[in-house]
This record gives C-alpha cells, structure tokens and sequence, in this order.
C-alpha cells in the first residue's frame, strides 16, 4: 500500500463533492470514479448517499455495475453512506424490482426506513471504531438495516430513547471485512472521523 492510498468516489450521482473533501483531509488521493478503467485504479470506493434507484440505474448505464461487483469481490474495500449502504445490500426491502444490488455486506436494508415524516433526523450516535466521543448523525429519508447475517458487525444502533420513535434500537452502521457502510451522512458534517476510519481499513488492506 503506497503512503497515500487511491480512494475513489463513485461519481454517477450524490454527495460526491462533499465525500472528496473529506477524503482529502485523511491524507489520501481522493477521485472521482466514472469509469471502468478509473475503478481499476483505486485501493478503496465509497458509495455516496444520493437516490439508489438511480445510482443502480446509471452502474449499468456506465458499464460500472460488473467490474464493481468484481473487485468488492476480489476484496475492494468500500464504504457506501445512505444510498451507498443500499447498493452494498445483499437484500432490499422496499426497493424497485429492478434494483441492481453489490451484496457486499450480508444484510437486509429498508429503504427510506426512516420515512417523509423524519426527513432529517438527527441525534449523536456513538460509533465502534471511532474515538473521541458520538458522532452527529444526520440521517435524510435514510435506510435502516433490518437483520445482519453471519460475519458482519453492527457498529451503531439508534440510541433507545423516546425521542428516536420508531428508529429506536436500529442498525444504522455495519462492517464485514473491508467494507464499511452507515445509515447516515458524515461527510454533510465537516466531522472526518468515519472517514478516517474507512481510510484505516484501506490502508489494512
């Protein structure tokens, strides 16, 4: 692994700026990635938050969709944040039939868990692996994950608390070997801490 890993940032459509700066800040060489022969060129992919469905749509529409599923095979690592932790899904409930999944993390995620009546729902959130005290979570129509299947660790959970309504107690950060995926959207909060974390994942690699 070179000093300064490759980390690319699937840019077909989402918070794609904003995942680059925060890359940048943990001293990597962050790129935007639109192409098979760009994907070939990164140590770690980060699947920003943005509309599943169509990010699902525009892999297969970029010839994205094959050679990504290879290499997270091949042992890629990856973090996707909201839409990202959707395509990372091995299943989907409340997806279009269409949907193109990665199954890159054994789970069962709801989309839009979180439903138009908590469009933005925010709450400090601690998270395993991440040091310094809760992360500020900011989940917008954001999934849930529904169940975890073998080898995938839960690393944060919806505090159990009356304000939470019916997001108390969920999974909404899991890992499974190198790949990474939250609920919520770190890279809205100027709080590089997530991202640092996945950057420690790549360079284990």
């Amino acid at each position: 692994m070179p000093a300064q890993p490759v980390i690319g940032v699937l840019a077909l459509q989402g918070d794609v700026r904003e995942h680059l700066v925060s890359l940048a800040e943990c001293d990597v060489i962050a790129r935007p990635v639109r192409r098979p022969e760009e994907l070939a060129e990164v140590d770690g992919i980060v699947l920003p938050g943005g509309e599943s469905t169509t990010m699902s749509r525009l892999l297969e529409t970029f010839e994205l969709l094959e050679p990504l599923r290879k290499r997270l095979a091949d042992g890629l690592p990856a973090y996707g944040s909201c839409a990202g932790m959707i395509l990372l899904a091995g299943t989907v409930v409340d997806g279009r039939p269409d949907q193109q999944q990665l199954a890159a993390v054994n789970m069962v995620v709801r989309r839009n868990a979180f439903g138009r009546q908590v469009d933005s729902f925010e709450c400090e959130l601690p998270v395993t692996g991440v040091d310094g005290g809760p992360v500020h979570a900011v989940f917008i129509r954001a999934p849930w994950v529904e169940s975890v299947g073998e080898g995938v660790e839960v690393l944060a959970r919806v505090p159990d608390i009356p304000a939470s309504g019916a997001a108390a107690g969920r999974i909404v950060a899991v890992r499974q070997g190198s790949v990474l995926a939250t609920a919520f959207h770190p890279e809205l909060t100027g709080d590089e801490r997530v991202h640092r974390l996945f950057v420690e994942t790549v360079r284990a690699a």
